[in-house]
């Protein structure tokens, strides 16, 4: 019979590798990344989750609507997004909507035929095993900040409500705008208030107007909307010489994240025009790589 000190010792020695095998956190692929090659027909929509596990080694998938518009409620093409992302041990985490109207529309009809609209997607996501779908939260810019607060939160509500049944999360983005205020979104959560609600902070998306360029401080702003994150995007734009990106420190961004208790996904979202799709998405995969092994070890 083994001894009770060698049990305890093997024990140990299976155990460990299995605990410093999960990571501080996953690393995930948004297919905005490769919108230019997806438009100019480099790349197939349906060759997206084999790019991601066999390209860079990733397994969680980020979609994005437009690139499937006409297909949200075909159930063979969807079944055949998932055969590939399952295929491929990739999972499929939640899909970017947009063009679909303003949920936070002033005019009750236009409201409600954009949650309406939305309605296909948060199916299309049950379908596809998502576990959220991502929208925006735009309203007229000529209302006050309240009045919009107010709006957005009616259709995010809505839409909630219709979501619930189906267990899909509809998260909002900073995207432009007044959404790019993080005290401004983080109350349109607290109006909300329902569970399924809730954000994905992206890194560079906080310029809230264009003429005259008016930017919100992006570490502020992530840090007011970790309390709702459901997902977290790192957009990357440029990179110096050692690879870090020029215009987010991510080790300082990820210790907000991280500090808010998050270890879900953090997608790449590579947007730059510098050098190609394909490098910018792995620059990123590396930038997060290294910080994820700084950090580790704080965490």
């Amino acid at each position: 019979m083994m001894q009770r000190r060698e049990f305890l010792s093997l024990m140990a020695a299976t155990a460990l590798p299995t605990l410093q095998s999960k990571p501080l956190f996953s690393i995930s692929l948004a297919e905005w990344s490769f919108h230019r090659a997806l438009r100019a027909g480099e790349m197939a929509h349906l060759d997206f989750a084999s790019v991601a596990k066999g390209d860079y080694g990733l397994d969680g998938i980020e979609y994005v609507n437009v690139f499937f518009f006409d297909k949200a409620r075909d159930a063979s093409y969807l079944r055949e997004m998932k055969s590939r992302a399952d295929g491929e041990g990739v999972s499929s985490l939640l899909i970017m909507c947009d063009e679909e109207g303003d949920l936070g529309d002033a005019d009750e009809t236009g409201r409600t035929t954009a949650v309406s609209n939305h309605h296909k997607w948060v199916e299309a996501a049950k379908a596809l095993g998502c576990h959220s779908i991502r929208v925006n939260a735009r309203s007229r810019p000529d209302l006050g900040y309240e009045e919009q607060q107010k709006l957005a939160a009616d259709g995010l509500r809505r839409l909630c409500e219709f979501a619930d049944p189906h267990g899909i999360h509809v998260i909002v983005e900073n995207h432009g705008g007044i959404s790019s205020n993080g005290a401004w979104l983080a109350g349109v959560m607290e109006r909300v208030d329902h569970p399924l609600v809730g954000t994905l902070p992206d890194f560079g998306n906080f310029k809230t107007r264009n003429d005259p360029e008016e930017w919100y401080d992006r570490y502020q702003g992530v840090r007011e909307l970790m309390p709702y994150a459901k997902a977290v995007s790192a957009k990357s734009y440029d990179f110096d010489a050692n690879g870090s990106d020029t215009g987010t420190d991510f080790t300082r961004m990820m210790r907000i994240v991280l500090d808010a208790g998050y270890r879900g996904y953090v997608g790449i979202e590579y947007e730059g025009d510098g050098i190609s799709e394909a490098e910018g998405v792995r620059k990123t995969r590396d930038l997060l790589v290294r910080v994820r092994e700084t950090l580790t070890s704080s965490y």
